[in-house]
């Protein structure tokens, strides 16, 4: 009995043990179950994802436009400061910047810079202080009174075979009086428009272009930006004037003419005169936003103005003595004409002589004008060499 009882023990306790197999594996099992699940569920793994969801909140706040989520905290706020301040600052730098610039360019402005002497002696003066006249200074193969010619003029026609240098025919809109004149290349009607010299050398010569090397004052007398094709009485009447002592007749152009003056003597570091410097100011008083000329040429507002100008003048003399639209040429050459009846009393022997007085070109009606002097009888002696 015993015996069969030990063999039972025996085999429950086989059995026993297997049944604790099975437990333990299954122990483990869920166990490892356990270890999966938990993180799941964890406050850790909670902790771990929601700074991230803090952080894309946080990320988005200074996008709101709600005051209350600005003000709920005080970690944006420097935020959206900084932004806010920030943002315009380019913008308003370029603008001061552009403003600036513009302020700069005012002929107001720049008239300030401007050194105020007295005016020198002309001692030593002469037209060959600047270099042969009309001087092909661009090296375009054009001497620089038909390339302003050309410029200033319009419906321009050209003399055969001069590759476009000399100019024959053409229209001006004269901004100094404010005429329209057909010129036409000739003896006697050349004279009724002329080069003038914005600065005048002889005055350029006594507020400093003493002082500029010979190239610098050879560019003076030929650059564009100092250089306009005006009514040729207008010019001859002006002479050597600065801004104190003469002004064109057309109003309209005053500001501009003084502005560019104030530009050339800007460019080529010449002084004004206290007198001269008033008179400017006084002319800018008119037009405190005139800007100084950039380029060559009349403005385009100028060239309306001085249209205008021109067809008024037209529409008065055709009302008052019917000459038409050629009274402008026609009164331009009338100076001239009368000029040509003294000018017996200077005699130049060559075309040298001319230059050596500083006068070449020479135009029919000015003394010492001879045709014996204008090779191709065009009303231009002395011309500069093509």
């Amino acid at each position: 009995m015993a015996g069969r009882q030990t063999k039972k023990t025996g085999t429950s306790s086989k059995g026993g043990r297997a049944l604790l197999h099975s437990k333990k594996f299954w122990i483990v099992i869920l166990a490892f179950l356990l270890l999966i699940a938990i993180p799941q569920c964890s406050g850790g793994t909670k902790s771990d994802t929601q700074p991230t969801a803090e952080a894309s909140a946080s990320s988005s706040a200074p996008e709101s436009s709600e005051p209350t989520d600005t003000a709920s905290s005080s970690t944006p706020v420097p935020t959206d400061t900084a932004t806010t301040d920030a943002a315009p600052a380019p913008e308003n730098t370029a603008a001061a910047a552009s403003g600036d610039a513009a302020q700069s360019s005012l002929a107001t402005t720049v008239l300030e810079t401007l050194p105020v002497k007295g005016r020198a002696p002309k001692t030593g003066y002469s037209r060959d202080q600047f270099g042969q006249a009309w001087s092909d200074v661009d090296h375009n193969g054009c001497d620089t009174r038909n390339d302003i010619l050309k410029r200033d003029m319009t419906n321009v026609t050209f003399k055969s075979g001069t590759h476009d240098c000399v100019v024959l025919t053409g229209t001006l809109d004269d901004p100094y009086t404010g005429t329209t004149i057909q010129f036409q290349r000739g003896q006697r009607t050349s004279t009724a428009v002329q080069i003038d010299h914005v600065v005048a050398l002889s005055d350029a010569w006594q507020t400093g272009a003493q002082q500029l090397s010979s190239d610098q004052r050879l560019q003076l007398a030929n650059d564009p930006y100092n250089l306009l094709a005006v009514d040729g009485p207008a010019n001859e009447q002006k002479s050597d004037s600065d801004a104190a002592s003469w002004l064109p007749s057309n109003t309209a152009f005053r500001c501009e003419y003084v502005a560019r003056q104030i530009g050339v003597k800007s460019k080529y570091s010449l002084w004004v005169t206290q007198g001269e410097k008033s008179a400017m100011q006084t002319v800018l008083s008119s037009c405190p936003t005139q800007t100084v000329p950039t380029d060559g040429g009349v403005s385009q507002g100028a060239k309306v103005a001085t249209a205008a100008a021109a067809q008024n003048s037209t529409a008065q003399a055709s009302s008052g003595s019917g000459s038409g639209s050629n009274s402008g040429a026609a009164a331009a050459q009338q100076p001239a004409q009368t000029a040509d009846s003294g000018s017996s009393d200077v005699y130049y022997g060559s075309c040298s002589d001319v230059r050596a007085a500083g006068k070449a070109p020479l135009y029919a009606g000015q003394p010492g004008y001879r045709s014996g002097l204008d090779k191709d009888h065009d009303g231009v002696a002395c011309e500069a060499k093509k």
